[in-house]
């Protein structure tokens, strides 16, 4: 039996499938597999602002054959990125498998043979921090821009985002605008002297 890499990218299971031969099968995610629905909220504001993921459109497939590689795993390693957006698919991944072993979590910074054997030694599980610091940054995106990037749609151009960042450079740009309409002209002096 193999064992299962699961990475983000098509790119990088090219990669590691010439170092790590023919005891491992690598799989790529191709990036996110769940996310907040498109058309609503997808944000439980009276529980906790409880997320509620959904399986990104078009991505079932994906799920089902990464599945299948599972079942005929004698382990599942998860391999992707090593920042929050990573260790989220991660942890989506490992929800979605419902694998009951103990898969492993393994990270890396650098696609060389030594940096991946050395992360193959030392595997960790899943950090729940990066985790939960990805999912309140997407809850917080989607609570400030979901209802203020429509707005944009239409006065600006389609396909903006409006997240925590992008609120706020509007609303000072806004703030900027209502000071410059509401700016009253005076004529002051200024007067020096010696004495």
């Amino acid at each position: 039996m193999q064992n299962l890499v699961i990475v983000e990218s098509p790119t990088k299971a090219r990669t590691l499938s010439r170092f790590l031969g023919s005891d491992y099968r690598i799989e790529a995610t191709m990036g996110h597999i769940r996310d907040l629905p498109a058309k609503r909220l997808g944000v439980d504001i009276e529980h906790d602002f409880k997320p509620l993921y959904q399986v990104i459109p078009g991505r079932s497939k994906r799920i089902k054959e990464l599945k299948s590689a599972a079942s005929s795993a004698s382990s599942v390693i998860l391999a992707t990125d090593p920042d929050r957006e990573g260790e989220a698919i991660a942890y989506h991944i490992n929800h979605l498998l419902g694998d009951k072993r103990d898969t492993k979590r393994i990270v890396f910074h650098e696609i060389t043979p030594s940096a991946i054997k050395q992360a193959l030694d030392s595997p960790r599980s899943i950090d729940l921090k990066l985790v939960d610091a990805q999912t309140a940054r997407r809850i917080l995106d989607r609570l400030v821009g979901y209802k203020l990037s429509p707005l944009l749609w239409k006065k600006v151009a389609r396909r903006l985002s409006a997240g925590r960042v992008q609120s706020v450079a509007v609303r000072l740009i806004a703030d900027r605008e209502k000071e410059i309409e509401n700016f009253k002209q005076e004529e002051y002096w200024i007067i020096s002297g010696e004495f």
